[in-house]
C-alpha cells in the first residue's frame, strides 16, 4: 500500500509542477533540495518526509491532506451550448454565461490591482471569494458563483484553473512565476481590458469595495482573514463553501444591515 500511495503522490507532484508551469530546476531551488532529488521524487525512487510535504503544499497552494487525496479533486466543465446535467458530485457545469462573467471579473481586477507586488495567485482566490460571497449577501443573487472548497489556505475556486487555462490560450492574460519576500508567487497579468458591458454598476461597486479593503494584504494576511468568515468556519476541510451561511456573518464581514440589527 505504502509504495502505492508513493507512486500516486509522485505522480501527483509532477502534475502539479508541470500545471505552475514549474522545471525541476526551478522546484528544486524553492524547495531547497537538488535537481536530481526532484526527478527521483516524480519518479518514486525517494521517500519524501513530513517536512518536504509541507513545503511542497506551500509551493503548490494545497493543503498536505489535499497533496495526498488523489481521489477528491473536481472536475470541471466548461459547456460550450446549452446545460447539461451535473451526473455525478464531483462534476461541475460551468455554464457559458457564468464562464464569461468570470472572465471578465478576474480582468476587472487585474487591471485594477494586479500589478500590485502582494497581489498573486492566493490573493486572487480571496478576493474572487469575498466579491461573491458580499454579493450573495447582499442582493442574495450570483454574481460568479464560483464553487468554493475549504482548505487551509481559504477558499479556493475550483473553477480558476480551467478558465484561466483558456484565457491564456486566448491570449487574455498570461501568467509569471516570481517571488514575494522569498516565497513563491504566481502572478497574472491581463492582455485585454474587461468587458465592463458584461458588468452591473452594483456588481462594480461590491468589487470596488473588496478591491479598497483587502488589496493591500499578502497571502497570509488574507488567508487568515477569510479564516474568520463564518462561511470557511462552518465548513468542514476539502467540502464546498455554502453560500447560504454569508447571512449569518458577523462584523465586520457583513456587508448587509438587518432589520433590528444595532448601527
Amino acid at each position: 500500500m505504502d509504495k502505492i500511495i508513493n507512486k500516486k503522490l509522485a505522480e501527483r507532484i509532477k502534475a502539479l509542477r508541470d500545471e505552475l508551469d514549474l522545471s525541476q530546476d526551478e522546484l528544486a531551488k524553492r524547495l531547497g533540495v537538488s535537481r536530481p532529488k526532484i526527478s527521483q521524487m516524480e519518479n518514486n525512487e525517494v521517500r519524501i518526509t513530513a517536512e518536504e510535504l509541507v513545503a511542497l503544499s506551500n509551493i503548490f497552494n494545497v493543503s498536505v491532506e489535499g497533496l495526498l487525496d488523489f481521489n477528491k479533486a473536481p472536475k470541471v466543465i466548461l459547456e460550450k451550448g446549452k446545460e447539461e446535467k451535473q451526473e455525478e458530485s464531483i462534476r461541475i457545469n460551468v455554464p457559458q454565461k457564468n464562464v464569461k462573467k468570470f472572465k471578465e471579473v478576474l480582468l476587472y481586477i487585474l487591471n485594477k490591482v494586479g500589478a500590485k507586488p502582494n497581489v498573486g495567485e492566493t490573493v486572487l482566490y480571496k478576493f474572487l471569494y469575498f466579491i461573491d460571497f458580499d454579493f450573495y449577501e447582499k442582493y442574495e443573487e450570483q454574481l460568479i458563483g464560483a464553487t468554493y472548497i475549504k482548505n487551509h489556505h481559504g477558499p479556493t475556486p475550483v473553477e480558476f484553473k480551467e478558465i484561466v487555462g483558456e484565457m491564456i490560450k486566448n491570449k487574455e492574460i498570461m501568467i509569471v512565476n516570481k517571488e514575494f519576500f522569498k516565497y513563491p508567487q504566481r502572478k497574472y497579468y491581463p492582455l485585454r481590458k474587461p468587458d465592463l458591458s458584461v458588468l452591473g454598476a452594483h456588481e462594480q461597486e461590491i468589487i470596488d469595495n473588496v478591491l479598497h479593503n483587502l488589496s493591500d494584504m499578502n497571502a497570509k494576511e488574507i488567508s487568515d482573514y477569510s479564516h474568520n468568515d463564518v462561511p470557511w468556519l462552518t465548513t468542514e476541510d476539502g467540502q464546498p463553501i455554502g453560500y447560504e451561511s454569508v447571512f449569518y456573518r458577523t462584523r465586520p464581514y457583513s456587508v448587509r444591515e438587518y432589520e433590528g440589527e444595532d448601527i
